[in-house]
């Protein structure tokens, strides 16, 4: 559960460094999908260090995917949202609500029921239509990037965001079903390909997101997408359970963590986002990653 946790600050981190990044450089095609975005986001320190996170994150995550639970890892993932809240006040000069608080510290609770429910990771690996679906949900990813781009903003970035967690959701499930590390046998698995692709598609989406909508919208579709599959395939397939006689406190505590992550989304993106703290520039960015637009005269 510790490096699950790892996982989720590293991740948290890594979003807002790439929001930033994302917004200093000009779009490509402006579709869903936009590899010269990303190209140009390259270019940029931050995002090269979100990159580093995100790599020292996902190290954290395949440790974890192999040692708890999926639904665990998924809740856990999700405190990503409240790292994204905390960090973004923290970097982009704003202060989080009450209720935004509030939020956060209900995803600590959720994580705390889980950590406590939580039995071992189931040892199955799941039937090999299942490797080969992750294979074909993969490719399906890139497939909402290219048609977000004939949405509105609004509904463009959550579509995005929902898209890129469909990704990071394959590429959880992936890490668990392969069954062998061996050369021959790892190449020729379709699982590989499907955690490749899903990356891939998942970092290509969420970069596209954060260039053109808010941060929070963003990694809340991502949150939702990236958490419900991974843990009902888990639990369904691959022999994932908690604790005897603490079902309802893994379901609890896995819902209290989803839900707050959520609720930071709600209460952190409308309008214009959070008040600035005192003496914070009229022109500086909202804790959702808005562009905070100045007062306007009577």
């Amino acid at each position: 559960m510790v490096c699950a946790l790892a996982s989720a600050c590293c991740f948290g981190t890594a979003s807002v460094l790439q929001a930033v990044a994302a917004r200093a450089v000009e779009a490509g095609s402006g579709s869903g999908v936009d590899p010269v975005l990303l190209v140009r986001a390259l270019r940029q320190w931050r995002y090269v260090a979100g990159l580093a996170l995100d790599g020292l994150g996902f190290v954290f995550q395949v440790i974890a995917l192999r040692s708890i639970p999926l639904y665990a890892v998924g809740a856990a993932l999700a405190a990503s949202l409240a790292v994204t809240a905390v960090v973004a006040a923290g970097l982009l000069r704003t202060r989080l609500t009450t209720v935004e608080w509030a939020a956060v510290a209900t995803v600590c609770g959720g994580l705390a029921m889980i950590a406590l429910a939580s039995g071992p990771a189931g040892n199955r690996v799941g039937p090999a239509a299942l490797r080969w679906s992750l294979l074909g949900a993969a490719l399906a990813v890139l497939l909402v990037g290219a048609f977000a781009g004939r949405f509105p903003p609004g509904p463009r970035t959550l579509l995005l965001g929902l898209g890129a967690g469909a990704g990071f959701a394959v590429v959880e499930v992936a890490v668990r079903t392969i069954d062998s590390l061996t050369v021959p046998r790892l190449f020729a698995d379709p699982a590989l390909s499907a955690l490749l692709l899903g990356g891939a598609a998942g970092f290509l989406l969420l970069t596209s997101a954060l260039r053109g909508g808010s941060v929070t919208v963003a990694t809340a579709g991502m949150v939702v997408a990236e958490t419900a599959g991974p843990a009902l395939t888990g639990v369904l397939w691959l022999g994932d359970r908690p604790r005897e006689g603490l079902q309802w406190l893994a379901v609890t505590g896995f819902a209290a963590a989803v839900t707050g992550a959520l609720a930071l989304a709600r209460f952190g993106d409308t309008g214009d986002g959070p008040a600035p703290r005192k003496g914070a520039p009229a022109d500086g960015y909202g804790a959702a990653g808005r562009r905070r637009q100045p007062p306007q005269r009577q």
